[in-house]
């Protein structure tokens, strides 16, 4: 089962999450095999971190919640809350496996929270600028309760258009980088 995760920084909190950069690396290691995505985000300046996205392949929602809460940042307080969610890995590959790469234009995270009915259940035109795409689901991936999208673009803008805007609640755009190691 695929989960997104999305723990959003508490204000303040860069010195405590510099801090545990190692600590959350080594622990990001040990699911190295069932990672999906990963990566910080940013405001769209670029500059100050607004949280983490981790998208991970994991047997249940309980091992996707200890996953997201045993984290050593959400642990010490870094995080100010935590979106986890089921999604479905609509492009059946890993950020990884982006064949546009770490590098070239911006990359975004366009998180749209649902509304009403589903919308935007399959891949839209443009492909190759996403790294990552699937609806957000309720637990028993019974309820669309949204989309999340890594996508490549050279704005804000050009990124949030990956959704239909009007079927959304709301829909977030944050600067978006390749986390990890890797």
């Amino acid at each position: 089962m695929e989960f997104f995760c999305y723990h959003r920084d508490r204000p303040g909190s860069l010195p405590l999450r510099e801090e545990l950069t190692e600590a959350h690396w080594a622990y990001m290691d040990g699911y190295e095999a069932e990672l999906i995505a990963r990566g910080p985000t940013f405001t769209t300046d670029g500059e100050t971190l607004t949280g983490s996205v981790h998208i991970v392949d994991l047997p249940d929602p309980a091992a996707a919640r200890a996953f997201a809460f045993e984290e050593p940042n959400y642990q010490a307080g870094a995080y100010r809350d935590v979106l986890l969610r089921r999604w479905r890995n609509l492009l059946g590959r890993t950020m990884w496996d982006f064949p546009g790469g770490r590098t070239g234009d911006d990359r975004y995270l366009v998180l749209g929270l649902g509304s009403g009915e589903a919308a935007d259940l399959a891949v839209p035109p443009g492909k190759d600028d996403l790294i990552a795409y699937g609806p957000l689901l309720s637990d028993d991936a019974t309820a669309w309760l949204g989309t999340a999208a890594l996508v490549r673009a050279a704005d804000p803008d050009r990124a949030r258009a990956v959704l239909t805007r009007e079927r959304y609640a709301a829909v977030e755009v944050y600067g978006w980088e390749f986390g990890g190691r890797r």
